[in-house]
């Protein structure tokens, strides 16, 4: 359009000058950078996430693509030939040791711009108009770093860059690092998700039911084991995350309100089968059961006092596991692991402690998936009774044959009754098997903590899934033979015990083993009987106490109606009005007296003629006397219980002070807490030392040098002789408690070498099918033309596989140990399921990929490095003997011998 500089009209336009220059001038203000801006920031976040999501699928091909031409022709990109160049644009690109500017080739056929980074192993930080990028290798480094240390945060690893580069920290790399970290993980995911479909391990619980090689990969003709899973489950708050919010609202009365969310808007969600849903937990609380509930009577063994553990537990409290934190949206994480540290179910704890809908939830889907359990819990007596008289949960619990037990470390906790009852070592079945590796596990995963406290709920889950996968191949599956060995020698070394246990029974006189069976019977029932105070013993012990109150009430009367004065009289110059005011006080002190004398002997009264007591008691009488008694023995097992409640606290808490993580500032509280304890402790000793010794017979007092070594609170519980003296008992004795400590564990040990020979054996058909299994799935994908999803393939089976050559020595060294009973030849899994009908590949593909997986596998003295720093002094070949022909049958099922390669090959091995 012409515009005359004179300002006259424009031609064919009706509107004056004036009405061009305000539109123009808002033009300017709604496209010049240097306009106000009125939109508001809470949803950019959303706003990038939507334009990536639009992408990711381009991306990832292209991200495949480049991870394996990167192969052959390194990280720079290199135009196929006759690739049409259509544009190119100069990008700011930040590397690992350098930044510098590169140009970027947009080719024919690219659907974006981001996956025109991707194909030059850069990944873009915009997604629509991008002018900065870092490389892959950087994003990869920056992963495999955070993973090795969970502590490692965006800003440490862009401030190392920075350093680095020498140059200044910048804050927007920070943010740049985090955008391109966020889309490089999401890729990742991605890439999972279809090598799982090539696999055909995209069915419903395929991981679950797989986690674990040595638990879960059964083979035919193995011998069947009385609890064939074991697992632990606990709950930790370390990974709680804080809520943004605006300051809370002061209501006019007084009240406060949380205030508004400040979380950004964000609808992304880790898409793992790790995690429970929130949505399918909360249908195991208390309002999502109130249908269920209805009708409902429970069992007739469900009692809340009967193991006499709810006090000393916090998490079993109510008040405490309904408490929610305001600060807090996510307040931990409840997780549940194999006996090998495996991950099997995680949740998080929302805005609650550790609610018992988390446990639920655990136990109902493991049930569902995978049959008969057993699991260890900190308290799992309490928990075990819960699931029995659930409603919904019961029924097929008691299907499935599911047990609760305690750990091994919490159970010193647990009172002796409950030991005998729930503790693993008296359980058949279970092994050596303490069920304590959460501990361990959150002692690792804690270093989360300092990353996600402050991340949001999608970085944090982020954080918390990839970790988990991380730790389940890098610490689980890598340090399984360990595992297995040093397990392995444990029950050995139990095994050798059997002749000092022979002595034992010999200064015993006990003719057979058999007796200590007998003797935890007899003292689990001894111990029933003094769990509780029979109810007319209660009312007895309670009409005693109400007689000596009634007496001291009297004679208080006595004392006070004695005064024969009517009237008090007091000298001075006021006299009369003191005498009036000090008269009054007397006449109610006798209205008071009178009163508490009264409502005692109404007590009294009606105590009476619940125990049909004729005539009062009075002091002398037969039964003034043993109700006396019955009261001294219950003062001396309440002093008992004080000591014991402080000694657990003690011990528990020394063990945290040592405890690797604890932080400098906790480990001083837990210090001085402890001495203000140990003066606590002493006070209550002496208590408990009055206590005993006016017991007929005195009972045995205590010193603190005893205390301070008690180690096992059952020793507590061998005090408390209540209405029977077990003193005299022969598994009271301390020699004969130790011995059927060495029975028990014997019995465990021997049980411990029956699960590892089936475990051992599990895992080495496992290598040797997944190897092969992978190897095949990568020839078919490469006959098929999919070479860049078979790369993939082959990088999947390297995750695990560098860490076999480790697992084959250690097993091979085990394999010539003496007391070695099982078999490292591999076996047949009971798996019968293929994949949809593919045809079998031809043999030059079969020894392409074969050729192919030897081509990207580690150098020899690398993967010779990680198997262990204690066979060192072994040689390999010496080692490798006892497996030599169980292994070479992974090359056997890669060669073209007909129906039995397909047949091998094409087992999916899932249950």
């Amino acid at each position: 359009m012409d515009i005359s500089n004179a300002g006259e009209e424009l031609p064919g336009s009706e509107r004056a000058d004036f009405s061009l220059v305000d539109e123009l001038r808002e033009n300017y203000h709604r496209t010049s950078r240097r306009r106000r801006d009125y939109r508001t920031r809470s949803d950019r976040t959303q706003k990038m996430v939507d334009a990536f999501a639009l992408q990711l699928d381009a991306m990832t091909d292209a991200y495949m693509e480049w991870d394996l031409t990167s192969i052959d022709t390194g990280p720079t990109y290199e135009p196929t030939e006759g690739a049409v160049i259509q544009n190119t644009q100069k990008v700011f690109v930040v590397d690992v040791f350098d930044a510098n500017d590169r140009l970027v080739l947009f080719i024919e056929g690219d659907a974006f711009i981001a996956s025109s980074f991707l194909r030059h192993g850069i990944m873009p930080v915009s997604a629509l108009n991008p002018e900065v990028a870092i490389t892959i290798r950087a994003l990869e480094l920056f992963r495999t770093a955070r993973l090795r240390c969970p502590r490692l945060g965006a800003q440490a690893f862009a401030r190392t860059l920075c350093d680095l580069h020498g140059v200044a920290p910048r804050p927007h790399l920070q943010t740049q690092l985090a955008v391109a970290f966020d889309v490089y993980t999401a890729i990742h995911e991605k890439v999972c998700v279809r090598v799982q479909q090539a696999l055909g391990r995209d069915t419903p619980d395929w991981r679950l039911k797989n986690a674990c090689p040595s638990c879960m990969y059964r083979l035919e003709g193995e011998p069947s084991l009385e609890l064939p899973l074991l697992f632990t489950m606990d709950g930790n708050n370390s990974l709680k995350r804080f809520h943004r919010r605006e300051r809370e609202v002061i209501n006019e009365d007084g009240s406060t309100v949380p205030g508004a969310s400040k979380e950004r808007m964000d609808n992304r969600d880790v898409t793992s089968d790790y995690y429970l849903s929130p949505e399918a937990v909360d249908k195991w609380a208390k309002d999502g059961m109130e249908e269920a509930m209805k009708g409902f009577v429970p069992d007739s063994d469900w009692d809340e006092e009967s193991d006499g553990c709810a006090e000393r537990w916090q998490n079993m409290k109510e008040e405490v596991t309904a408490r929610a934190w305001g600060l807090y949206e996510e307040t931990g994480i409840f997780i549940s692991l194999c006996r090998h540290g495996f991950v099997l179910l995680v949740c998080d704890m929302i805005k609650s402690g550790e609610l018992a809908k988390y446990g639920f939830a655990v136990v109902f889907h493991l049930l569902k998936a995978l049959g008969e359990i057993a699991s260890g819990y900190d308290i799992g007596c309490k928990f075990g009774k819960m699931v029995r008289s659930h409603p919904k949960l019961g029924p097929l619990a008691r299907e499935s044959k599911y047990k609760s037990l305690i750990g091994a470390f919490h159970g010193l906790g647990h009172n002796r009754l409950c030991q005998a009852s729930n503790l693993t070592k008296y359980i058949r079945g279970v092994g050596l098997e303490v069920l304590e590796l959460c501990e361990a596990w959150f002692s690792k995963s804690n270093a989360l903590a300092s990353s996600t406290r402050y991340a949001s709920r999608f970085h944090r889950k982020q954080a918390v899934v990839n970790y988990i996968k991380h730790a389940d191949t890098f610490d689980a599956y890598a340090g399984l033979s360990s595992l297995l060995c040093s397990k392995y020698h444990r029950a050995l070394d139990v095994q050798k015990t059997w002749p000092v246990l022979q002595e034992s029974m010999a200064s015993l006189d006990v003719a057979d083993r058999s007796e200590f069976e007998a003797w935890l019977v007899e003292e689990r029932e001894c111990l029933k009987n003094l769990s509780r105070e029979p109810p007319e013993e209660t009312l007895k012990m309670e009409y005693y106490q109400k007689l000596v109150n009634l007496r001291e009430h009297e004679a208080n009367l006595i004392l006070i109606m004695g005064m024969d004065m009517p009237m008090v009289m007091v000298d001075g110059s006021d006299g009369y009005e003191a005498s009036v005011q000090q008269t009054r006080r007397v006449e109610t002190l006798r209205r008071h007296a009178q009163e508490l004398r009264d409502k005692s002997l109404a007590t009294v009264h009606d105590l009476e003629l619940r125990l049909g007591v004729t005539q009062t008691w009075v002091p002398g009488d037969a039964e003034w006397v043993a109700a006396a008694e019955l009261v001294s023995e219950r003062r001396y097992r309440r002093a008992l219980d004080q000591v014991q409640k402080l000694v657990i606290s003690r011990m528990f808490e020394l063990t945290r002070v040592n405890m690797a993580g604890t932080a400098y500032k906790l480990r001083k509280h837990i210090a001085k807490s402890l001495q203000v304890r140990s003066k606590a402790l002493k006070n209550a000793l002496a208590r408990y030392n009055t206590a005993a010794e006016s017991m007929v017979p005195a009972r045995p007092t205590l010193t603190w040098d005893q205390v301070a070594d008690y180690a096992f609170l059952a020793d507590f519980d061998l005090l408390r002789l209540g209405r029977e003296d077990i003193r005299e008992k022969k598994w009271a004795a301390p020699a004969a408690r130790v011995a059927m400590d060495e029975h028990f564990k014997l019995l465990r040990a021997e049980e411990e070498i029956t699960r590892l020979n089936v475990e051992i054996r599990r895992f080495v058909t496992y290598m040797r099918d997944e190897e092969g299994f992978l190897i095949h799935r990568k020839a078919v994908l490469e006959e098929s033309g999919e070479r860049a999803l078979a790369h993939q393939v082959s990088r999947l089976r390297m995750l695990q596989g560098r860490f076999n050559a480790g697992h084959k020595k250690r097993l091979a060294k085990l394999s010539r140990d003496p007391g070695f009973s099982g078999s490292v030849v591999p076996g047949i899994s009971v798996s019968k399921e293929r994949h949809v009908a593919t045809s079998p590949p031809s043999a030059d593909s079969l020894n392409t990929a074969r050729e192919g997986a030897e081509q990207h596998d580690p150098p020899e003295q690398l993967r010779h490095a990680g198997a262990g720093e204690e066979d060192d002094d072994e040689t390999d070949d010496e080692g490798i003997s006892g497996l030599a022909d169980a292994f070479d049958q992974i090359l056997d099922i890669t060669r073209d011998d007909g129906q039995r390669t397909v047949d091998v090959l094409d087992t999916p091995h899932t249950l």
